[in-house]
């Protein structure tokens, strides 16, 4: 049995946890079954300083407040008709988050099928909003504790090679686009863009 990340695993700058979150797995237990996925991708949101991060200049609204808060609570949002899942990083008063952006199914394949209307495998979990939907975690998530059920992170394995380069979808963000803040399982053929 694999153990559940702890909380202190989050208490460092989010580009560390962005690496270091990858290889393990994503988890939401349903009332019928576990929904699992390998982090094969993540996207590192550094805070103030980030003009790409909701955070930027220290804004704090309803949506961002959780951001304020400790590390290894879930900050979701809605973009567009996704809801996209990040957890919180750093000290309290840091706002950092790391986006998961992508995930290799591992349990309940059928049912995720299911949730994203027949896609094929490769297509299931391969970006951040399509990974919620396959998973079914919605808005219910936000400021809810990471390593308690039933959205939570289990210890995976340590990968061999992390790739990194540019966060995705955030154009209009001046220098910060270029930021080489997105890490991947390198050549793992679920991450969603190559």
């Amino acid at each position: 049995m694999n153990s559940t990340l702890k909380q202190d695993f989050f208490f460092k700058p989010s580009i560390q946890v962005a690496k270091d979150l990858l290889g393990h797995i994503l988890v939401h237990n349903t009332d019928e079954m576990e929904l699992s996925g390998i982090i094969v991708e993540t996207e590192a949101y550094m805070g103030p300083e980030d003009r790409a991060a909701h955070s930027y200049q220290n804004r704090r609204t309803k949506r961002t407040e959780i951001m304020f808060h400790e590390a290894g609570y879930i900050y979701t949002y809605q973009m567009h008709t996704h809801t996209l899942i990040n957890i919180v990083c750093e000290e309290i008063g840091l706002p950092q988050v790391v986006l998961i952006r992508a995930l290799e199914p591992v349990n309940g394949i059928e049912k995720m099928i299911e949730f994203r209307k027949n896609q094929p495998i490769s297509n299931l979990t391969n970006g951040p909003g399509k990974l919620t939907k396959a998973l079914n975690i919605t808005m219910e998530s936000y400021g809810k504790p990471i390593w308690l059920p039933p959205v939570y992170i289990k210890e995976g394995i340590k990968p061999e090679h992390i790739s990194s380069g540019p966060r995705i979808g955030i154009e209009n963000t001046g220098e910060a686009r270029d930021y080489p803040w997105r890490f991947w399982i390198t050549d793992n053929k679920f991450i969603s863009k190559k």
